[in-house]
């Protein structure tokens, strides 16, 4: 059973070329409050290491979908992540929900996007965890 819950969440706008981030802000859930994300010397560790999982999502989402002629207006992006009580990770949800300037993506398209974000390099070093979800919706 997992004991420890964190979730994260950001928003970003894009310029051109090739979806660069314009404006962006993350939020963390803390206790029942969503408040900016401060990293810093001070931060925990494991808090750090699933904004790593998040960034590096996000980073293959607007890539891809630039490699794609997908270009972005913006995304919102979640992270959920839990661990037990020896911090091993067993729920991992990802979701991303963008809003497009130009392109029409197509079923193979986002699917190609999902694929590549779990070759992102977070990705490649997380052990299989039993309970992944990763979405896409591009509107």
């Amino acid at each position: 059973m997992s004991e420890r819950h964190f979730q994260m969440r950001i928003d970003c706008r894009y310029a051109d070329p090739d979806n660069q981030v314009a404006d962006l802000r993350v939020e963390l859930l803390d206790k029942d409050a969503w408040r900016p994300l401060d990293l810093g010397i001070g931060s925990p560790g494991f808090q750090i290491f699933v904004y790593g999982i998040l960034s590096c999502q996000h980073l293959y989402v607007r890539t891809n979908c630039a490699e794609l002629g997908l270009m972005l207006e913006s995304v919102q992006g979640r992270i959920h992540v839990a661990a037990g009580h020896d911090w091993t990770i067993d729920t991992l949800h990802v979701e991303f929900e963008g809003q497009l300037r130009s392109g029409s993506p197509s079923e193979a398209a986002i699917a190609h996007i999902v694929d590549r974000m779990g070759h992102c390099p977070s990705s490649v070093n997380l052990r299989e965890i039993p309970d992944t979800r990763v979405v896409l919706r591009l509107i």
